[in-house]
């Protein structure tokens, strides 16, 4: 699509469109399937991501640093795809692919960050998994519930400052060439490719934001696994160490389900096909939301005590309410 129509001269070197065209999929038949999909993902994140956050809210037994940082989780899931498949649903399965130039980057501004916390929350994870095995006569002293908040707290910051630079950029940014976006959302990169004149800021944030999101985080999880792995190599008894071993496996699937499709998109770059990548980044950031409250948190033996508990209690109140 052209933009010459649909362009308005903020000065004389930047050229901003009124609106992008997200053109989504390219030549796949039945896509609308794929899409009711991605909303039954959404509906069950839904419900698991604010089941989890009420549980850990409600049970004061759970107000500890890991289950700080398992909600700080849930929030950024339920945030993450509330910003994205709503969006998502209206622009390819109602067909409504414009959108506006200021929306278009608020939904940037909001999808990233949420992912970006997701990233960075994911690490926290794993530092306190590296702490409770590596540490553990001074897991208590080292990861506190008041040091988890100061954590996830400037997780949100730093997230979101590093993601509102990359915006800020992009607005500097010429588009006289096209506003069609090869994506499935406002995506930052695709967006990027769209520019005509010298962008040479916003490139240096488009290389360094993935690293520092999420190359840095992935170098620094294997990091602490590789640590974990050899202090669970020095534990003598099997069982033991089989026990410390189960704290970890509902995190490394979450990590490997969350970075390892957007670490082979990035990766392959403009060499992956367009479907593929949608394919990969859309499940990247859908899927993940959906299985943390049933791989991370409904499996740990803490959750599940919790709702039996909680469905105890509620027993218990239908009881005494109808006898009197």
């Amino acid at each position: 699509m052209s933009p010459l129509n649909s362009t308005s001269f903020i000065n004389a070197t930047i050229v901003r469109p009124e609106f992008f065209f997200i053109s989504g999929f390219a030549g796949i038949p039945h896509t609308k399937y794929y899409y009711v999909f991605l909303c039954l993902c959404f509906a069950l994140t839904l419900l698991g991501n604010a089941f989890v956050m009420f549980v850990i809210y409600t049970d004061h037994c759970l107000h500890t640093p890991k289950y700080i940082a398992v909600f700080n989780l849930a929030v950024s899931d339920l945030c993450g795809s509330t910003a994205l498949v709503p969006q998502l649903i209206d622009t390819l399965l109602f067909k409504s692919h414009l959108i506006s130039y200021e929306a278009c980057l608020t939904s940037m501004f909001f999808v990233f960050w949420f992912v970006s916390v997701q990233s960075l929350t994911l690490t926290a994870l794993s530092y306190d998994r590296f702490v409770a095995i590596c540490f553990p006569l001074r897991y208590n002293e080292i990861v506190t519930s008041k040091s988890m908040l100061v954590i996830t707290t400037i997780l949100w910051i730093f997230a979101g400052m590093a993601v509102f630079m990359a915006v800020i950029f992009i607005n500097r940014i010429s588009f006289c060439k096209s506003v069609e976006i090869n994506s499935y959302f406002c995506d930052l990169g695709p967006i990027h490719l769209l520019a005509c004149n010298d962008n040479t800021p916003s490139a240096v944030i488009h290389w360094t934001h993935p690293v520092i999101i999420l190359w840095l985080p992935v170098l620094f999880i294997t990091g602490t696994y590789i640590s974990i792995a050899r202090a669970l190599l020095k534990i003598a008894e099997a069982s033991e160490r089989l026990k410390a071993m189960k704290t970890c496996t509902s995190h490394l699937i979450l990590v490997g389900v969350f970075y390892l499709p957007i670490c082979i998109t990035y990766a392959m770059g403009s060499a992956i096909q367009l479907n593929t990548r949608i394919v990969n980044m859309s499940l990247a950031t859908v899927l993940p939301p959906m299985l943390n409250p049933i791989i991370y948190s409904l499996k740990t033996e803490e959750i599940t005590e919790s709702i039996k508990k909680l469905y105890r209690r509620n027993k218990i109140h239908i009881v005494v309410r109808n006898k009197f």
